[in-house]
C-alpha cells in the first residue's frame, strides 16, 4: 500500500512491472543529469521529503539518491508528462548525479550532434 495521493496515483501510466521513468534534470541549468525509475511509493517518498527516492529494477529496493554517495539530490519541483506516464524531476543536485562519478549519466555518448 502505497502513500501516494490517490488523484496523482490515478493519473499514473505504469510500465508493466509498476513503474514509471523519472527524468531528472537540474532546475537552475536545464541539465539532465539521469534517469530512474519510480513505484507509487518512491513518488510518494520523494514528494513528502523532498529527497529524491528510487526503485532499484536490479536489487528491488528503494533508494534514496546520495543515501550512501553523499551526491543527494534536494527536490525542487516534480512534473508529470501530459500522458502520465514520464516524471520530470528537478532537483539540486550535490555532486555528480553519475555512479560512474560524472555530473551527468548523458556524457559518455553523442550519437548524433548537429554542426556548429
Amino acid at each position: 500500500m502505497s502513500n501516494l495521493d490517490p488523484t496523482v496515483a490515478d493519473r499514473l501510466k505504469r510500465s508493466a512491472d509498476g513503474l514509471v521513468p523519472a527524468v531528472v534534470q537540474q532546475h537552475d541549468t536545464g541539465e539532465v543529469l539521469m534517469l530512474g525509475w519510480m513505484d507509487d511509493e518512491a513518488l510518494a517518498r520523494t514528494l513528502t521529503t523532498g529527497r529524491a527516492t528510487y526503485w532499484s529494477r536490479s536489487r528491488r529496493v528503494y533508494w534514496v539518491k546520495g543515501e550512501t554517495s553523499g551526491h543527494r539530490q534536494w527536490v525542487k519541483e516534480v512534473r508529470l508528462d501530459c500522458d502520465g506516464d514520464t516524471l520530470l524531476v528537478k532537483v539540486d543536485q550535490e555532486g555528480p548525479a553519475c555512479h560512474t562519478g560524472e555530473r551527468t549519466c548523458f556524457d559518455a555518448d553523442v550519437l548524433l550532434a548537429a554542426d556548429g
